[in-house]
């Protein structure tokens, strides 16, 4: 089952902190990120999480 998470991440399209709800996911280098969609403009944000 993917980790969901819910915080701020900043948009760059909007240029405000936005809070969002999405899924953790682990990148290609292996640093967890949490990624969701702005709610005001629908544009993809993302969040780099700790290692815990």
């Amino acid at each position: 089952m993917a980790e969901e998470y819910k915080g701020e991440a900043y948009c760059v399209k909007c240029k405000e902190k936005r809070s969002f709800e999405g899924h953790v996911k682990v990148s290609d280098s292996g640093r967890r990120m949490a990624q969701g969609i702005c709610p005001v403009c629908g544009t993809k944000v993302n969040r780099i999480l700790g290692k815990a």
